[in-house]
């Protein structure tokens, strides 16, 4: 009886000691770098475990502007202290007198400090490079200067840029076959996300010791600096944004109170955006909690246009004849026919028509198009690059259809073959109402197409990705978009049209008259069918370039949700106009 006991006992021990094996083989040997289904690296937790660290660099790429300057990140040089110091004898009166600070500090903030740390964190205090200099020609261990990469908490064109994060589920589904820590951060959102896998960490740059149990140093008190191998990594996304030009424009639409829109300033000699502002600004605590978060970049995003849709209607008008600057028009009366008792204009011709904005004129005009051809305002829509994605997109590497604003809307004339159909829809199209709806960013592209003499291109928000040491690894050249175009008689037109808007006595841009540069565009004010406190909500836009004869800039401003007797976008338009001027020609910025 006593020996089947102790076979059964022999067994049960056999298996459970074959068991512990088995699995010490897999730790050891088998899944040392992907320990169970949260792919935990057991070779980096065991030096972790016993070692401190001090991360000067997570590897991840950076955004400059187009001048070089970072945008998202800063490298300041800061004075690196080791916790290990308060066990040992290091000459700290000396190390204070060279940044300038009373000794006790740094001894206090030694003693409570468990791991490394640069002096001042969270605001650290930036040394010279006479005093980085000084410092490490001590060679006191554990003591060091050196340059540290900051992530900025606020940092400019955050929407198109984007946010960053850790999220488990989505790095393993974006990059199944590769080697990442389960921590690394990825971008979420913006031009992160677009450009992801460029940014994707190499590894970090570290200053790294060895400790024991207690936290003492293991192998003598020698700090190692650790990088990546490839001097190549991190790359930076090169933008087309300029730093100081967006900083201004940030500054402006906060100064006129806009919290649900923004503006677009384009260059036209390269087609690409130099300043990019949403409203509101992101929500960093909660940004995927509601729409309210900041998170969208409106930008980007499809909004009613109201009347700066005319200039669509404009444009087939001109090629369909029916511009003729006999034909009268009543616009004191609405697209309906009743009386407008708002904007009571009397007979107008084409050409004032459009300075003023008559509603009933374009409606009637849209009407007669659709009479030619029900698919005519959808055709002069994207010759005008106002309808489909504009941003830059083409194949690169092994991406193909890489686009560069993924989170971009494309925008439309109809929804329905019903409203087509319907001459009240046609005519409610015609001012831009109903189902038409366009981003910011190609009403911009629209007016550059206009200025530009017909010529439609991609608008790009990079220009180009840099190796770490400057040189280029991908460029993004000007790219034509497809389909047709307006015809360049087509365009002159359009561009008279829209000058005339501003040099118009009655013109709904005259307040443009005065400003440095000459100034050509078309006003709106749409309608969105939401109220507030019984009060209907409107966007308000103004969208035009300058200068007029040699055009240089298209620059789109809008106003968001707002009450039809506020909320204008004129002073806005008028700002950025001058303040542009003024950096072109090295004067001091406008002040409101």
């Amino acid at each position: 009886m006593w020996r089947k006991r102790a076979v059964v006992w022999l067994i049960i021990c056999i298996t459970v000691i074959s068991l512990l094996i088995g699995r010490l083989v897999q730790v050891q040997l088998v899944s040392t770098e992907n320990f169970t289904n949260h792919n935990i690296n057991l070779l980096e937790a065991s030096v972790v475990q016993r070692s401190q660290q001090m991360v000067i660099d997570n590897g991840r790429g950076g955004f400059l502007d187009r001048n070089g300057e970072s945008l998202v990140h800063r490298k300041i040089p800061v004075l690196i202290l080791f916790p290990f110091l308060k066990n040992m004898e290091w000459d700290s009166e000396q190390v204070a007198d060279i940044i300038n600070v009373p000794v006790e500090s740094i001894i206090y903030r030694v003693k409570q400090a468990e791991d490394p740390f640069a002096y001042g964190d969270p605001n650290p205090l930036k040394l010279t490079d006479a005093q980085m200099e000084q410092i490490n020609a001590l060679k006191i261990p554990g003591v060091f200067a050196v340059e540290r990469k900051y992530s900025l908490n606020e940092y400019p064109a955050e929407q198109l840029i984007g946010i960053t994060g850790q999220n488990t589920v989505e790095l393993q589904k974006r990059y199944p076959e590769k080697d990442l820590l389960e921590q690394t951060v990825i971008g979420l959102t913006g031009l992160e996300k677009s450009f992801d896998e460029f940014l994707l960490p190499d590894g970090n740059s570290k200053l790294i010791y060895h400790v024991d149990a207690k936290g003492g140093p293991l192998f003598g008190i020698d700090v190692k600096y650790v990088e990546p191998a490839n001097p190549f990594y991190p790359v930076n996304i090169k933008t087309t944004i300029d730093k100081d030009i967006q900083e201004m424009a940030e500054n402006l639409v906060d100064q006129y109170q806009i919290s649900k829109g923004g503006l677009v300033l384009l260059d036209l000699e390269t087609n690409s955006v130099l300043a990019m502002v949403s409203r509101p600004t992101i929500n960093k605590e909660k940004p995927f909690e509601d729409a309210s978060s900041g998170l969208k970049n409106m930008m980007i995003s499809e909004q009613i246009v109201g009347s700066v849709f005319k200039t669509v209607v404009a444009g087939a008008a001109i090629d369909f004849e029916l511009d003729n600057p006999t034909q009268m028009y009543d616009c004191s009366k609405k697209i309906n026919g009743q009386p407008d008792l708002v904007y009571d204009h009397g007979m107008l011709n084409f050409t004032d028509s459009f300075a003023r904005s008559c509603n009933n004129t374009f409606g009637t005009i849209a009407k007669e198009l659709k009479e030619i051809d029900p698919n005519i305002l959808e055709e002069y829509a994207n010759k005008l690059s106002l309808v489909g994605s504009v941003g830059w997109n083409g194949d690169i590497y092994h991406f193909s259809n890489f686009r560069q604003l993924q989170e971009e809307q494309k925008g439309r004339v109809f929804l329905s073959e019903d409203a087509k159909n319907d001459k009240n829809f046609v005519a409610l199209t015609g001012i831009g109402q109903h189902e038409v709806r366009a981003t910011p960013l190609a009403v911009a592209n629209m007016m550059g197409t206009i200025a530009k003499g017909g010529v439609r291109e991609s608008v790009r928000v990079v220009s180009e990705v840099e190796y770490k040491n400057g040189n280029s690894l991908l460029p993004f050249e000007k790219q034509a978009l497809p389909g047709e175009s307006i015809s360049p008689y087509t365009a002159m037109k359009l561009q008279k049209l829209l000058r005339e808007v501003v040099v118009n006595e009655n013109g709904t841009g005259r307040w443009f008259q005065e400003l440095p540069y000459e100034v050509a565009g078309k006003s709106g004010t749409a309608e969105t069918g939401i109220f507030k406190e019984e009060k209907q909500l409107h966007n308000k836009w103004f969208a035009g370039y300058f200068p007029y004869d040699n055009p240089r800039y298209a620059l789109v401003t809008v106003n968001l949700g707002v009450y039809g007797d506020e909320g204008g976008v004129n002073g806005l338009f008028a700002d950025m106009v001058k303040n542009v001027y003024n950096l072109d020609h090295n004067e001091p910025l406008s002040k409101r």
